[in-house]
């Protein structure tokens, strides 16, 4: 009887572990999303692609994001061709996110591979369309055995021919809210992101946010219109295209002095307090130069800010090809400039700024140095 019991515990004990072991070896199957795949971001009708800006953002591309039902890493791949068919294409990135850019050099290199120019002597078009599509897939690496595509997105292209050739229009991002000198205003002269002069993805601000426990914060708009507009979704930079709601506000915890950076291209975004109580306030700053109305011999006067007193301001200066500088007190001893045109930022006593003809919007931070000339479009 004690041999019957023991073995008896043995075949119970045998049969646990392998209910345990079986247990273990449960296997999820990754399933192809029945949704699918598909771009949400609205198209422009042509991208005009001048090949003096290859770095500029030409357009982000916005996706659903897929669920392949499985504890997998799901990776997604923009692919570009000048072919609907896609018998061959460019990779333009990988990313583990639902949106990737895409830069006014990629298209063109899309472009050229599809037989358009913008040389007005040959034959070759200068307008045709380039081709999209996303590939999500399962894991990290390639020949994963799940993937799927999204539909392929047709777009139309257009390359300045030579003589017409010029700059294309950088992004401007202005500041709104409750926490900023505009208000929840988009066309009350608001306030400017400085863009660095270098790389046009990224933008500056130092001033002032005057914020409290009952203010919302502020947001970025691109124009005078409230879409699309830039804000935070759980603590990220973000924009309505890509987020397809309005994001939320950048939360500003008390009224003082701060520093913010933002990179539309890697969207990302710093925010700190700083300490602007050294900083000389001046009561006077002019823009002067062969650009402006009274050339060399006098300043046209800027506006300050009542909000921000390092801030100033020129709306709708009319300039001509040259130069330009930003001076204090219509004299030498305090003036800025810098070699970079349209925008960057200045040193004391810094070169003189190149300027292309044309009407801006000219704004200048005593506080940091930074400027930018805004050119304004007739209507």
């Amino acid at each position: 009887m004690k041999k019957f019991s023991i073995l008896l515990l043995a075949f119970v004990a045998l049969l646990s572990f392998n209910a345990c072991t079986q247990d273990d070896d449960i296997v999820f199957v990754a399933q192809p999303d029945p949704e699918g795949i598909q771009f949400s971001n609205s198209l422009q009708n042509t991208y005009v692609l001048p090949s003096g800006n290859p770095d500029n953002l030409a357009e982000r591309f916005v996706w659903n994001e897929v669920d392949f039902e499985a504890p997998t890493t799901i990776s997604y791949e923009l692919q570009g061709s000048a072919t609907e068919a896609f018998d061959s294409y460019m990779v333009i990135g990988n990313t583990g996110s639902n949106n990737l850019g895409v830069t006014i050099g990629q298209m063109l290199d899309l472009a050229e591979e599809a037989g358009l120019d913008n040389d007005p002597e040959t034959e070759m078009p200068n307008t045709g369309t380039v081709y999209f599509k996303v590939r999500a897939f399962a894991g990290e690496g390639e020949g994963n055995a799940l993937e799927e595509f999204s539909e392929i997105l047709s777009v139309n292209v257009e390359l300045p021919e030579a003589e017409e050739e010029g700059e294309a229009p950088k992004m401007e991002l202005y500041l709104v809210g409750d926490a900023t000198a505009a208000g929840w205003d988009p066309a009350n002269n608001n306030t400017p992101l400085f863009r660095d002069g270098e790389n046009e993805n990224i933008y500056y601000f130092q001033g002032r946010f005057a914020g409290g426990a009952d203010v919302e914060g502020f947001k970025f708009l691109q124009t005078t219109e409230w879409q699309p507009q830039w804000g935070l979704s759980n603590g990220e930079l973000t924009n309505s295209d890509i987020l397809g709601e309005d994001p939320s506000a950048f939360p500003v915890e008390d009224d003082a002095y701060y520093s913010l950076m933002v990179n539309v291209d890697e969207m990302t975004y710093t925010w700190e307090a700083i300490d602007e109580s050294a900083a000389d306030v001046q009561t006077n700053i002019g823009i002067i130069g062969d650009s402006t109305p009274d050339g060399w011999d006098a300043d046209t006067n800027m506006t300050q800010s009542e909000f921000n007193p390092h801030i100033w301001y020129i709306q709708g200066i009319e300039l001509v090809d040259g130069f330009a500088k930003f001076r204090a007190n219509d004299a030498w001893d305090i003036n800025w400039g810098s070699e970079t045109p349209v925008s960057g930022q200045t040193t004391s006593g810094g070169p003189d700024i190149p300027v292309t003809a044309g009407t801006y919007d000219v704004w200048f931070n005593t506080l940091d140095g930074r400027y930018t000339f805004i050119p304004q479009v007739e209507e």
